[in-house]
């Protein structure tokens, strides 16, 4: 099947199987605004959506807003946010990235990829999540879990998350980009895990994967 299709017509049937999967696509991490989401997504970075819930409401707490952040100083924030892993790191980010937030833009978390990704701690995909989420800005977040996917439905020929990104932007409607970012990590962690994989199991994959899988 996968020879009789071009690239786009593969695109859309794996639209339209996500879309009867996965028609309401909730944000994974707890959040009540754009800031809380931005640190909840810098804090996800190498940890567990779930871990990250578990964390933030003690953090949010005790500050929920760049002004009690730095507040609470970066000693502080590390200790709360050590099971997240990278805790030192991740805490100088938060703190510095809150100072600037204060300083630069008034407390508010800018809107633009390119604002978002000069703060202390936010790559590419942080920003993408952020602006898709919190602003309804079509972007198209792309992590290993995605990159992973878009191989194994030949959707991508990219080595690296920035082409696979590219890559799905150009077969999927960028109005469809923020929903099918959620549906897709929604797909990958209930039936194409990158351990103990069965494409023939898969939905997807046993339809429109890559011949290799099934050697």
């Amino acid at each position: 099947m996968n020879k009789r299709l071009t690239r786009q017509q593969k695109a859309d049937a794996i639209a339209d199987i996500l879309e009867g999967l996965y028609p309401e696509t909730p944000v994974p991490l707890h959040h009540k605004d754009p800031y809380t989401l931005l640190i909840a997504v810098l804090l996800s970075a190498q940890c567990t959506d779930e871990r990250v819930n578990r964390i933030t409401p003690a953090l949010f707490a005790a500050a929920d807003n760049p002004h009690d952040m730095i507040t609470l100083g970066v000693p502080t924030i590390e200790n709360i946010i050590r099971p997240c892993g990278l805790a030192p790191r991740k805490a100088k980010a938060i703190d510095g990235l809150s100072h600037i937030l204060l300083d630069t833009y008034g407390g508010e978390v800018p809107q633009t990829l390119e604002a978002l990704e000069s703060l202390p701690g936010v790559g590419h995909k942080t920003a993408s999540v952020v602006v898709a989420q919190a602003f309804g800005i079509p972007a198209f977040p792309v992590d290993t879990h995605i990159h992973r996917l878009a191989n194994r439905w030949t959707l991508s020929t990219g080595k690296n998350v920035e082409k696979t990104e590219r890559d799905l932007k150009k077969v999927f409607p960028r109005e469809k980009w923020n929903k099918l970012h959620l549906q897709i990590i929604f797909f990958g962690r209930a039936y194409c895990p990158a351990r103990g994989h069965d494409p023939k199991a898969c939905p997807i994959c046993s339809i429109y994967g890559r011949k290799t899988l099934f050697k």
